[in-house]
């Protein structure tokens, strides 16, 4: 009940300032994934029209919740207005914290000594997401300008664009240096085996290879890529995500088919519900345009007998 109270005091005072970037939509009122993943499309598309090169890093954080330094933290609190008593509460919040583990066996629970907590924000309150809205927040003026990043929480994803390709080419490897800077100085850590590269391009394209180097290592480069839980391309034509799909939901059918039997329409409706309708309309707004989206809605079919 207390963090509630702070989380809204906190939100309110953030969104009365305006000091949430326009870049950040994760835990934000009226903003999904679906308004992240529109910007994305449609940037990418923008460009394309335009006859410009584009791509995009896919960034993927290491324990990034965890690794929230209480000091940098505390830090741009009081920069963004959290000051005297106020300061002091959120301090007493992040640092006065201690925890333990409990192991439960069959001779009785062992429990290991208190050990406090030197850095992250507590995973699972209410309020540690808005804490770490603000740790991040001001990582896309650092780029902004060179490129267009789109941050979902901990998804930061960066999108560049130029019509020549040395430009397009030096853009892409400096602003990935600035956002690895901002990452190190702010004790946050790039997966470089998951953060990955792709070039964009149209059927008619030719796709030249671009290497965006990063001490002395290439940053992987691919065609197919995670983007909030969407299975995105290189062509944007949504093919990966529906046959990801298709193999999820296989299994649901078979699963519905097996319990058809043995439940009432209602529970049926239920079971439909949860496990197959939530999974297919997740991101259905841009796959379901493609002309490969028939092989779910044909999967759908039929399972509750109209």
């Amino acid at each position: 009940m207390f963090e509630k109270v702070l989380q809204k005091r906190l939100l309110k005072h953030l969104t009365e300032h305006n000091i949430l970037v326009k870049e950040q939509y994760g835990f934000r009122t009226n903003l999904r994934t679906d308004n992240a993943t529109y910007h994305l499309t449609n940037e990418i598309l923008n460009a394309l029209n335009n006859n410009m090169l584009v791509g995009a890093i896919f960034c993927d954080l290491e324990k990034a919740s965890d690794c929230v330094n209480h000091k940098i933290l505390l830090t741009k609190l009081e920069f963004y207005g959290i000051t005297v008593n106020d300061h002091k509460l959120y301090k007493s919040y992040l640092i006065r914290r201690y925890q333990r583990t409990l192991l439960y066996n069959d001779n009785g629970n062992i429990t290991s000594a208190l050990s406090k907590v030197k850095q992250g924000v507590p995973q699972g309150s209410v309020l540690g997401p808005l804490l770490f809205l603000i740790y991040i927040n001001d990582l896309p003026k650092f780029v902004i300008g060179k490129s267009v990043p789109i941050l979902f929480v901990v998804d930061t994803s960066i999108l560049v664009s130029h019509p020549n390709s040395v430009e397009f080419y030096i853009t892409i490897n400096t602003v990935f240096q600035i956002l690895s800077n901002w990452f190190r100085n702010n004790l946050l850590f790039l997966n470089l085996t998951k953060t990955y590269f792709i070039r964009f391009v149209t059927k008619n394209n030719t796709h030249n290879e671009i290497n965006i180097k990063y001490d002395n290592k290439v940053l992987p480069a691919t065609n197919i890529t995670k983007f909030l839980s969407l299975t995105v391309n290189c062509l944007l034509t949504w093919t990966n995500h529906i046959d990801y799909l298709t193999k999820k939901l296989s299994k649901t059918r078979y699963l519905i088919r097996n319990i058809k039997p043995y439940l009432s329409r209602s529970s049926l409706k239920i079971v439909y519900h949860s496990l197959f309708h939530s999974i297919m309309s997740y991101g259905i707004l841009f796959w379901g345009n493609s002309p490969h989206s028939h092989i779910i809605f044909k999967m759908q079919k039929g399972y509750l007998g109209y």
